[in-house]
C-alpha cells in the first residue's frame, strides 16, 4: 500500500459490488485493497495492513461486519469502519454507531454518495497521528473523564449520520455544547445552527418562533416572519429543553419530523426543510410520557440517538481542569487575579455542585472578584458557595478564616447572609464593569434581565449612584 495516499480496504462477498468500489475509489485518489470476508480483513491489518479506512458489507460468510466491527474497535481503534447492507434498517444503524462505526449505508448507493462521507485525499491524517485531544477541541468540552471521553467519541460517529440525537443530563452540565459538537463534525457543518430554548419562551411566542407567520396572520403580524425550522434548513435546529413544549406544539413538531415540511402560521402552503435536529432535557422524559406530558411517538422520533451527559459531582476529576480553565479566561478577558491555590482547589473538589459546570464557572468568576486580584484562597469560596455539602459534613464556611475579607474596596465577612453577599457582589460586579449591565450581568452567568431584578429587588436602582448605565 502506498503511504501518501488514504488506505481504504473493501470488504464484500460480492465481487463485483467490491471491484466497482475499488475502481471508483481508485480514481479519487484512494489506494484500495479487497477482502472477501471479515476474517480475511481481519488477517491483513492483523499482518500489519494500516487502513485509514473499511468498508464492509454486513452479510458475510465465515465472519460477518459487526463481527469485523467489533474486532477492529479493539485491535485498530484508529481504522475508521463504514458498515453497508442492501436490508438495513434505522435500528441497525443506530447499533453501528453505538458499536463505534463513523456510517452506514444502504444498498444500492451511489459512489458520490460514499466519497463524500470520506475524507478528501489532500486532508486526510496518517493514522500515526494519534486520537484527537479531547481536552482542547474546539468549543472546549474539557475533560479527562474517561466516561464523557468516550461519550464524545461515540458522538463523533454519529455526527457523520442524519440520526435524530436526544441530550438528556442535568441543567449546567454543557448540553448545548454537546449540540454544538455534534454539528461542528457533521456533513452540515458549514450550514447553519439554530437553537431555540423552549422554556424561555411563552407558549403563544414559541409556535411563531419556530414555524414562522405570514404577514397579517394575527393581531400585530404586519410583516412575514421566518421560523426556527426554516432558518435551519441544511444545518441544524437545537431544541433546548424540549420537554417544556406544550402537547399542541408536540404535535405539530411529530408533523415535522414526519414529513420534513414546515406550515408557517397563517401559511397556505407547506414548505420543505432538511434540517437534523438535536433535542436536550432536563427532565425525566420516560416520566412525562407515562403521565401524558409528552407524547410517546415523538419522545421515540427525537429519541433516536440518547445520549446522557454525566453530572460534574460523576466526574470530580474535571473540577481543577474547568476551574483552571474558567480562571485564565477570567484573566484574559477581564481583570488581573492570582491562582487557585491548594486549599481552594481542594474544597471545590469536595463541592457537590447541584448546578454543574455552569455553577462551578460563576463560583470562579464571584471568587475572582472577592480574591481582588489576589490568589484565591478557601476563604473567598466560603461565601459563593454557601448552601453546598460536603460528604463529611462539613460546610464552605467552616473553612474561612474568621476574618474579613477585603475585595474591591468592599469588606465582606464569612457568615454572611446570602442575600448580603449577593448585594456586595452585584455591586463590586457593576463597579469593576463602569456600571455596564451587559458586561456585569455576562461576568455573573445570569441574564440583563435577571440582573435588572435583583437591582430591583436590592433596592439598588433608587439612587443615581446606583443606576447603571445600559
Amino acid at each position: 500500500m502506498r503511504n501518501d495516499r488514504p488506505n481504504v480496504l473493501v470488504v464484500d462477498d460480492e465481487h463485483e459490488m467490491a471491484l466497482a468500489l475499488k475502481e471508483s475509489l481508485a480514481q479519487d485518489g484512494f489506494s484500495v485493497d479487497l477482502a472477501q470476508n471479515g476474517q480475511e480483513a481481519l488477517s491483513r491489518v492483523q499482518k500489519g495492513g494500516l487502513y485509514h479506512w473499511v468498508i464492509s458489507d454486513l452479510r458475510m460468510p465465515e465472519m460477518d461486519g459487526w463481527s469485523l466491527l467489533s474486532s477492529l474497535r479493539r485491535i485498530s481503534p484508529e481504522t475508521r469502519v463504514i458498515l453497508m447492507t442492501a436490508f438495513g434498517t434505522v435500528p441497525q444503524a443506530v447499533d453501528a454507531m453505538r458499536m463505534g462505526a463513523v456510517d452506514f449505508l444502504m444498498k444500492p448507493f451511489s459512489a458520490e454518495e460514499l466519497k463524500k462521507r470520506l475524507v478528501r485525499p489532500e486532508e486526510h491524517r496518517t493514522l500515526s497521528a494519534g486520537r484527537p485531544n479531547w481536552e482542547k477541541i474546539s468549543r472546549p468540552i474539557l475533560t479527562r473523564d474517561p466516561a464523557l471521553m468516550g461519550i464524545l467519541k461515540m458522538l463523533e460517529g454519529v455526527s457523520q449520520t442524519p440520526a435524530t440525537i436526544m441530550i438528556e443530563g442535568e441543567s449546567g452540565t454543557g448540553k448545548e455544547l454537546m449540540a454544538r459538537f455534534i454539528h461542528e463534525r457533521s456533513p452540515r457543518a458549514h450550514k447553519p445552527f439554530v437553537a431555540v430554548n423552549c422554556a424561555a419562551l411563552p407558549e403563544t411566542l414559541l409556535e411563531s418562533e419556530l414555524f414562522g407567520y405570514e404577514k397579517g396572520a394575527f393581531s400585530g403580524a404586519v410583516a412575514r416572519k421566518i421560523g426556527k425550522f426554516e432558518l435551519a434548513h441544511t444545518g441544524t435546529l437545537l431544541l433546548d429543553e424540549v420537554g417544556e413544549m406544550n402537547l399542541a406544539l408536540q404535535a405539530k413538531l411529530l408533523r415535522v419530523i414526519q414529513e420534513r415540511e414546515v406550515d408557517r402560521v397563517g401559511g397556505t402552503r407547506p414548505i420543505p426543510v432538511d434540517l437534523r435536529i438535536v433535542a436536550t432535557t432536563n427532565r425525566n422524559m420516560k416520566e412525562m410520557v407515562r403521565n401524558s406530558q409528552f407524547r410517546e411517538d415523538l419522545y421515540y422520533r427525537l429519541r433516536v440517538f440518547p445520549v446522557t451527559v454525566p453530572s460534574l459531582r460523576k466526574r470530580p476529576g474535571d473540577i481543577a481542569l474547568l476551574a483552571s480553565h474558567f480562571l485564565e479566561r477570567f484573566r484574559r478577558e477581564h481583570a488581573k487575579v492570582g491562582h487557585l491555590t491548594q486549599g481552594a482547589m481542594d474544597l471545590l473538589s469536595r463541592a457537590s455542585f447541584p448546578g454543574n459546570v455552569r455553577e462551578l464557572e460563576n463560583v470562579i468568576v464571584q471568587a475572582s472578584f472577592l480574591a481582588g486580584g489576589g490568589d484565591i484562597r478557601p476563604e473567598h469560596l466560603s461565601g459563593v458557595l454557601e448552601g453546598e455539602s460536603f460528604p463529611d459534613g462539613t460546610t464552605p464556611a467552616s473553612v474561612g478564616s474568621g476574618e474579613d475579607l477585603l475585595a474591591g474596596g468592599v469588606r465582606l465577612r464569612p457568615g454572611q447572609s446570602v442575600w448580603e453577599v449577593e448585594r456586595e457582589l452585584i455591586r463590586m460586579t457593576l463597579d469593576s464593569c463602569g456600571g455596564n449591565r451587559t458586561q456585569a450581568a455576562r461576568l455573573l452567568g445570569i441574564s440583563v434581565r435577571t440582573l435588572r431584578n435583583k437591582l430591583h429587588e436590592y433596592g439598588m436602582n433608587g439612587s443615581e449612584s446606583d443606576e447603571p448605565r445600559e
